[in-house]
């Protein structure tokens, strides 16, 4: 295990003051690595965030190029990159930021192909896919690789967070058997609704990592913004998933 060093502590001076967290959470993150599906609304925040509490690597995993629709919630994204890969992108302003962390920038979307060998490189897993047959992808992986899941979703005004730890909650699949009917890949966004998902997910993923505060599994944290209204609703693991069912 990589040990802090000077630099690291004067970098996250103040996050080490976080009571239950310290130098050993920090080490923690310090050798992680994070998988994070899309660097868009959801992920681009999730992936700024990261990189600021020092995760050791992010590895991207996000297709095709920057368009000008994107610009509302893409934060790591530029006008000049516009035309460009969004992946490539978001990698050169994660490394501006903190250079300290490495980053994997990979220009492809999770496939059938890809997410076995993308997850195993992964200790946590964040989802921030707008196709259910990405983030089906990575729980089914997750599940079989005993890797955690943080899935980040918003619509509109809303947005929900799993916390999904294999053989211990409830799984994507038992709650979405199958993709919902009439789902369509264009959908509302206000960006900060999306970065505020995306913050309330990094903190699940901190704390199940670091064994700060207790990690929401079992529970969808739901949001709605227009009424500022929070709460959360209790999972339970259907013995008959098809995914999780037999772990």
């Amino acid at each position: 295990m990589n040990e802090l060093t000077d630099l690291d502590r004067a970098i996250y001076e103040w996050q080490l003051d976080v009571p239950g967290f310290g130098e050993k959470g920090q080490r923690i993150l310090r050798n992680s690595t994070a998988l994070v599906s899309r660097c868009g609304g959801l992920g681009g925040p999730i992936c700024q965030s990261l990189a600021a509490a020092g995760f050791g690597k992010i590895i991207i995993a996000h297709a095709g190029n920057l368009r000008l629709d994107d610009l509302n919630r893409q934060i790591l994204m530029r006008h000049d990159d516009v035309g460009k890969p969004r992946a490539a992108s978001a990698k050169a302003t994660l490394e501006a930021f903190n250079p300290n962390v490495e980053v994997e920038a990979i220009d492809e979307n999770i496939t059938e192909a890809n997410a076995a060998d993308l997850v195993s490189k992964a200790d946590v897993v964040f989802g921030a896919a707008p196709l259910f047959e990405e983030r089906f992808l990575m729980n089914r992986e997750c599940v079989r690789q005993g890797k955690p899941l943080i899935d980040s979703a918003m619509y509109n005004l809303e947005g929900r967070i799993i916390t999904i730890v294999p053989g211990e909650s409830a799984c994507l699949a038992c709650l979405y058997p199958e993709i919902p009917p009439n789902w369509k890949r264009r959908f509302p966004v206000i960006g900060a609704v999306s970065a505020l998902a995306a913050q309330i997910g990094v903190m699940e993923g901190i704390k199940l990592l670091a064994g700060l505060g207790t990690a929401n599994a079992n529970k969808m944290i739901y949001f709605d913004s227009a009424s500022m209204r929070f709460q959360t609703i209790a999972l339970k693991r259907n013995p008959e998933c098809e995914v999780c069912g037999g772990a």
